[in-house]
C-alpha cells in the first residue's frame, strides 16, 4: 500500500472525538473491508450488554452486585436515589476534607498541617492514585504523594525511611473495600509502629477509604480516625479511580477532580454511540479482538510518546488482564482467556525492545499515545528550526512507519494534552473498550476468581509457617531437617514447601 493509499485509509478510519481533545486512528490494523461490516452484529450485541450494566444490571453475577463505576461521573445514571445521594455527598466530602487539611483546618498532632500525603493500598486502590499523581503532578502541588503497595519489608523500609521525621507532617490514606487485604492491612501496621516510634498517635493521621461495614472501618470509627471514605460494592477496584479511591489523593495533591470526572463523563457519552465507526472504545475493542483473532493471541503493547503517562501500561495491566483473563466463558467452557498488556515510552523504548518489535517475533500490536502539546512552557530550537518535542513527535511516527513496513500492526491515539479532563477521558475510554471487549470474547470482565484463588493458597501456606515457627520455637533441633519440620507440623508430604519457607524463616 503506497502513502496515498494509506492517507486515504487513515480518512476511512480515523475517529476523531473533538469535545474531548481524543482521536482513535486504526488504520495502521491490517483487517479487511469487511470486518467492521462482519462484527456489527457481535458489536450490537456489546452495545446492548453495556446498557444493561449501566442501567444496573446484575454484571457479578459471582458475587451478586451491579456495576456501578459509570455512576460515579454521571449520577443521572444511577438506578435508585440513594446511590445518587451517596456518591453526590462522597465527592462534596473528598472537596470539603481536601480543602480543610490545605486551609490548614486539619492538623496533624505536632505542627501548623499536612504535606505528605501516604497512600497505603494495593492492586487498585494504588494505581489508580499512582497514575494521576504522575501524569498531573506540579512542582507547585499543594502535596507530596508517596505510595506503599506491597507486603515488601524492604519497599516499605525505603517509604518510611524517606519520609523520616516529615513523618509527623504525613497524612496516612489507608484504601481496602474490604479491610481485610493481606497486603494493605500489613503495611498500615508498619506504618502505625512508625507513626508510634516518632511518639505520634496513628489515627489523629489516618483516613480510611473502605466499605461502611468492613473491618478497616470498624477500627477506625473506634479508633477516631481523622475520617472515613465510602468504598460500595459495586465498584472494583480496578475502575475505582473515580471514587474516593482515586479523587481523593488526587484532590489532597491539588488535582482539579471535577475536570477529571467531567473527562470521564464525557467520554462516557461518547462511547455510548451505538455506531462503531464514531465510538472509540468500539473500535479499540473491535482490533483487539481481530489481532489476537477473538483469543487474545497476540500481546497489546502501549506506546506513550510522553513521561507523563509511563505509568499507563501499568494501569492497564490490571484493568485490561484482571478483566479478560478469565479460565471460562459465561457458559462454563474452558476458554482461557486473556489479553497481555505491556509497555514503557517513547522514545525510552527506540532503545529497549522496539527492535524486537520490528524484527522479532509478531505476537503483538501497537498502542502509541501522541500528545500534542509537547511542554507548557517555550520551546528552544536544539538545532536549525527543531525542538525536542519535534524529535519526540518523529520518533513515534518513525517507529509507526517501521513497524508497518515489517507489517507490524498498531493504533494511534492522539491527546491535545495531559491534564485534568484528558486523562479522565482516557481512562474512561480504556474501561468502555474492556466491557465491550468482554461482551466480543463471552468473559465476565468484572469477577477475579483467579485472584481469589491465589489469596486462599498464599493463607494456607502462611498457615503451614506458622506451624513451623512455633514447632522450631517448641524445641526442634537448631538445623532441623525439611523432613523432620514437616513431619512435626503434620504435613508430610508438603516437604518441599517446608524446605523453601525455612530458608526464610528468621527471628520475629
Amino acid at each position: 500500500m503506497n502513502k496515498l493509499e494509506l492517507w486515504q485509509r487513515y480518512k476511512d478510519y480515523v475517529c476523531d472525538c473533538e469535545t474531548i481533545g481524543l482521536s482513535l486512528d486504526i488504520s495502521r490494523m491490517s483487517f479487511g473491508e469487511s470486518f467492521l461490516a462482519d462484527m456489527s452484529g457481535p458489536i450490537k450485541k456489546a452495545f446492548l450488554a453495556m446498557d444493561a450494566i449501566e442501567g444496573g444490571a446484575k454484571a457479578n453475577a459471582a458475587e451478586d452486585r451491579m456495576v456501578g463505576h459509570y455512576w460515579l461521573r454521571d449520577q443521572a445514571l444511577c438506578p435508585s436515589d440513594d446511590v445518587r445521594s451517596e456518591i453526590k455527598d462522597a465527592i462534596a466530602a473528598v472537596k470539603t476534607f481536601a480543602a480543610n487539611v490545605h486551609q490548614g483546618m486539619i492538623k496533624p498532632q505536632r505542627g501548623d498541617g499536612f504535606y505528605v500525603v501516604l497512600v497505603v493500598g494495593v492492586g487498585g486502590s494504588a494505581l489508580g492514585p499512582q497514575l494521576i499523581a504522575d501524569a498531573l503532578g506540579l512542582v507547585d502541588d499543594h502535596m507530596i504523594l508517596r505510595f506503599i503497595d506491597n507486603t515488601d519489608p524492604d519497599g516499605i523500609d525505603r517509604i518510611l525511611g524517606e519520609l523520616d521525621e516529615s513523618i509527623a507532617e504525613t497524612l496516612t490514606l489507608v484504601v481496602s473495600k474490604s479491610g481485610g487485604t493481606k497486603e494493605t492491612r500489613n503495611a498500615m501496621l508498619e506504618v502505625a509502629a512508625a507513626y508510634k516510634q516518632a511518639g505520634l498517635d496513628f489515627a489523629k493521621h489516618a483516613v480510611a477509604i473502605t466499605a461502611s461495614d468492613s473491618s478497616l472501618h470498624k477500627q477506625a470509627s473506634s479508633e477516631h480516625w481523622l475520617a472515613t471514605f465510602p468504598m460500595w460494592d459495586w465498584v472494583g477496584g480496578r475502575t475505582s479511580v473515580t471514587s474516593a479511591v482515586g479523587l481523593l489523593p488526587a484532590a489532597l495533591q491539588g488535582v482539579d477532580i471535577d475536570s477529571f470526572l467531567a473527562g470521564a463523563r464525557e467520554c462516557d457519552a461518547l462511547t455510548r454511540e451505538h455506531d462503531a465507526k464514531k465510538n472509540p472504545a468500539a473500535l479499540l475493542a473491535l482490533m483487539w479482538f481481530y489481532a489476537g483473532e477473538g483469543r487474545g493471541s497476540k500481546d497489546m503493547v502501549i506506546l506513550p510518546y510522553k513521561d507523563r503517562l509511563c505509568l499507563f501500561s501499568k494501569y492497564l495491566q490490571q484493568l485490561v488482564m484482571e478483566s479478560v483473563g478469565k479460565k471460562e466463558n459465561r457458559s462454563g467452557i474452558t476458554v482461557h482467556q486473556g489479553l497481555t498488556v505491556y509497555g514503557n515510552k517513547g522514545s525510552t523504548d527506540q532503545h529497549a525492545f522496539v527492535q524486537q518489535l520490528r524484527d522479532g517475533r509478531d505476537n503483538f500490536f501497537v498502542t502509541f499515545i501522541d500528545v500534542l502539546q509537547d511542554r507548557q512552557s517555550d520551546a528552544i530550537e536544539v538545532e536549525k528550526f527543531l525542538t525536542t518535542g519535534d524529535y519526540l513527535h518523529g520518533f513515534l511516527y518513525g517507529t509507526r512507519d517501521a513497524l508497518h513496513e515489517s507489517g507490524r500492526d498498531s493504533i494511534t491515539i492522539t491527546l491535545d494534552d495531559v491534564d485534568a479532563k484528558s486523562l479522565g477521558s482516557l481512562i474512561a475510554l480504556f474501561e468502555r473498550a474492556v466491557g465491550l471487549y468482554s461482551e466480543l470474547i463471552d468473559v465476565n470482565a468484572y469477577d477475579q476468581p483467579g485472584v481469589e484463588a491465589g489469596k486462599k493458597a498464599a493463607t494456607a501456606i502462611l498457615q503451614i509457617k506458622k506451624k513451623m515457627r512455633a514447632a522450631l520455637a517448641d524445641g526442634l533441633d537448631d538445623e532441623p531437617t525439611p523432613e523432620e519440620v514437616a513431619e512435626r507440623i503434620g504435613h508430610p508430604d508438603d516437604v518441599e514447601l517446608v524446605h523453601h519457607l525455612l530458608k526464610t524463616i528468621a527471628p520475629c
